[in-house]
C-alpha cells in the first residue's frame, strides 16, 4: 500500500469517516462531537463506534465511549457519567455529547468505526477547546442585542424630536415677528376648500347615480 501511495494512487477505503477538526465549548454548557460515517456495506449488529480521548502533551489514550447496538458509557475516568450517545448509525451519525464540560476536558477526541466487513478507514480527530464564559463574551451579546432593537428606536425617536423642534420653532418666530399669510397663500388655501368641496360634491353625486341605478333593476 505505500508503494502505491508513492506512486501517487489514491486508495479508497470503503468506510469513511468525518469529523469536525476544532469544537469550542464553554464551561457547564454541553458540547457535541460530530462523527459522521459513510459505509460501503449495510449496517448490521456488528458495526461497533468507539470514542477515545487523549490529553494534552501526553500519548495516553482513554476510552470514553463504545457502542454495539447498545450503548456503552465509560464508568470511570474523567469522562465518568458525562458522555451521551447522540447519533443514529442506521443514518451514518455515530456523534457524542459531553455534559458539565471544564477546561480539564481540553484535548483530542477520536471516532473509530467498525461495519464488517468494512473495518479499514481514515482516523481522523477532533481537538477540544473549553473555556470560560466571561464577562467580555456576555457583554458583546448585550453589545450585539441593543445595537439591534434599540439603536433604531432611538434613531427615529431623535428624528422626530427634531422634526417637531423645528415645527415649534417655526411657529415660535411666526408669532414673534407678526406673521401674516401673503395674497398667494390665502389663494392657496382657498383654492384647496373649493378642491375638497368638489370632491365632496363629485363623490355625493356618484352615490346618487348608483341609487338610482340600483333602483331601476327593480
Amino acid at each position: 500500500m505505500l508503494g502505491l501511495l508513492c506512486l501517487g494512487v489514491h486508495i479508497v477505503l470503503p468506510l469513511e469517516i468525518k469529523v469536525d477538526a476544532h469544537v469550542r465549548g464553554y464551561v457547564g454548557e454541553k458540547i457535541k462531537l460530530k462523527c459522521i460515517f459513510k459505509s460501503t456495506s449495510s449496517v448490521t449488529d456488528k458495526l461497533t463506534v468507539d470514542w477515545t480521548y487523549r490529553p494534552p502533551s501526553s500519548s495516553r489514550t482513554e476510552s470514553i465511549f463504545h457502542y454495539q447496538s447498545f450503548q456503552y458509557p465509560s464508568t470511570a475516568g474523567t469522562f465518568r457519567d458525562r458522555v451521551s450517545w447522540v447519533g443514529d448509525v442506521y443514518k451514518g451519525d455515530a456523534s457524542i455529547s459531553i455534559s458539565n464540560p471544564t477546561v480539564q476536558d481540553n484535548g483530542t477526541f477520536s471516532c473509530a468505526v467498525k461495519n464488517p466487513p468494512d473495518v479499514h478507514h481514515n482516523i481522523p480527530t477532533t481537538e477540544l477547546i473549553v473555556t470560560e464564559r466571561g464577562f467580555g463574551t456576555m457583554l458583546s451579546s448585550v453589545a450585539l442585542l441593543s445595537i439591534l432593537v434599540f439603536v433604531p428606536s432611538a434613531v427615529v425617536a431623535v428624528l422626530l424630536l427634531v422634526r417637531m423642534g423645528r415645527k415649534s420653532a417655526g411657529l415660535k418666530r411666526r408669532s414673534k415677528s407678526g406673521y401674516k399669510k401673503s395674497s398667494i397663500e390665502v389663494s392657496d388655501d382657498t383654492d384647496q376648500e373649493e378642491d375638497g368641496d368638489c370632491m365632496a360634491r363629485l363623490c355625493v353625486r356618484c352615490a346618487e347615480c348608483l341609487d338610482s341605478d340600483y333602483e331601476e333593476t327593480y
